[in-house]
């Protein structure tokens, strides 16, 4: 790969710090060489990381460096691009998720999404979280029950809609709604949970409730959270890797990236020199 210059920040080989987050983990995803364009122009470059199971890893850098669409490749989400092309592996058990034969809808149950700004459906709360399952052709009236109010209480919101459940959705504050979205996305029980930005769109004490709640979400998912806030990723991850123009710079346990960095690119950047 060439040198990428850009104002004072050129990225070089040398910059770039590609360990895997853990070798003695179980990895839940494992990217390799991953090269994403956009046309001509080229948003990724060889973007090699593995994903631990059932911990957070958090992906962080400046706004443009390519933490969302890393992200979107896990569930094919830039399919939906039509200039969007990509070269390189993302493996879920060993497969890779871009070849012919992969079922896309059935790949994203098992990679579920939640994006930066809640986006319950114009339907009931109670039909917000049995929309996927009905959408697979489940319509027994008590398994949904039973799913529905399985997926409130793993979201952490069942005692507050509890008698509320036939209410709309848009009605709940930005921090339940943004709940049950997560709720919409594990009533389908998905391996990985991927989270665009959660909380940036809501008040530090609905933050406190989504950060608690993917603690806990952790023992019985993968979880990968982008975020532009430094803080709440040292605050909730196990993992954190710093993305610049398109590169992965540095990958490591959480404690030792922000304390301990490898890459001086990595330690301007939580330090504030640049971003």
């Amino acid at each position: 790969m060439n040198d990428v210059n850009h104002k004072n920040h050129a990225i070089k080989m040398s910059d770039v710090l590609r360990a895997p987050a853990d070798e003695t983990s179980d990895v839940a995803i494992r990217v390799q060489d991953l090269e994403l364009f956009y046309g001509n122009a080229r948003a990724l470059h060889g973007v090699s990381i593995d994903i631990p199971r059932n911990r957070i890893t958090a992906f962080i850098g400046p706004s443009g460096c390519g933490k969302s669409t890393l992200l979107r490749c896990f569930n094919r989400m830039n399919d939906l691009v039509d200039i969007c092309r990509i070269e390189g592996k993302v493996l879920l058990d060993d497969k890779n998720i871009y070849d012919r034969d992969v079922n896309v809808a059935l790949l994203r149950r098992r990679v579920g999404m939640v994006f930066q700004k809640p986006n319950p459906f114009p339907k009931s709360i109670y039909e917000n979280v049995a929309y996927g399952l009905r959408i697979m052709g489940i319509n027994d009236k008590k398994t949904l029950n039973e799913a529905v109010e399985k997926s409130l209480h793993g979201a952490a919101l069942w005692d507050e809609v509890k008698d509320r459940l036939n209410e709309n959705g848009m009605s709940l504050s930005g921090g339940q709604q943004q709940r049950l979205v997560i709720a919409r996305a594990i009533a389908l029980e998905p391996e990985v949970l991927l989270l665009d930005e959660p909380c940036s769109a809501l008040d530090p004490i609905a933050t406190a409730k989504i950060e608690e709640l993917l603690y806990e979400l952790k023992d019985r998912y993968t979880i990968v959270i982008v975020t532009h806030n430094m803080q709440q990723a040292a605050r909730l991850s196990d993992f954190t890797a710093f993305m610049h123009m398109g590169y992965l710079i540095e990958l490591a346990d959480t404690n030792t990236f922000f304390t301990n960095p490898k890459s001086e690119r990595t330690s301007d950047y939580i330090t504030g020199r640049f971003g």
